[in-house]
């Protein structure tokens, strides 16, 4: 079967169809993947940041902005929106800083803004890795909506 893999780069999105692989590398940052099942529609954001301050920035960027502009491009690829459920990994803390320090809550309030996102849409969270304190390389299969997370510390897991 010939499939395109797809990378989605940091504060991008990349939406595709079956048998396509979307694809990205993670550290602080997370990806929300979106998955239709029937229409096998699939949807990765790469998240940087959970709040868009200024309107004048890239709202790929930023969990709040980013995943409703991620909906809109899979409903225009036939992706129907009472059948998207999403997926989450990411959010590492990547370096050792205090534990107070405003680096080391990056990774956690992206996860917790791309929840809180998700949740107030009526999305409903099928699986996750997140957390940890490891990079981690996810691929998103819009064949089936399988996410698998590679990284160095840990085995491969599928989500």
């Amino acid at each position: 079967m010939n499939f395109r893999l797809i990378n989605v780069g940091i504060a991008d999105l990349q939406v595709t169809k079956a048998p396509d692989i979307l694809r990205t590398v993670l550290g602080s940052c997370v990806s929300v993947c979106l998955y239709d099942p029937k229409a096998k529609v699939a949807g990765m954001a790469h998240i940087m940041l959970p709040e868009q301050k200024s309107e004048d920035s890239n709202p790929r960027k930023y969990a709040d902005s980013a995943i409703p502009i991620l909906i809109e491009e899979m409903e225009n690829a036939g992706a129907e929106r009472d059948r998207i459920v999403a997926k989450l990994a990411g959010g590492s803390v990547m370096f050792k800083v205090a534990e107070n320090s405003l680096m080391s809550e990056i990774g956690k309030n992206n996860i917790e803004k791309s929840r809180e996102i998700l949740s107030k849409l009526g999305f409903p969270i099928k699986g996750e890795d997140t957390g940890g304190d490891f990079g981690r390389t996810v691929d998103f299969f819009a064949d089936n909506g399988v996410l698998k997370v590679k990284s160095m510390s840990k085995n491969e897991r599928i989500v």
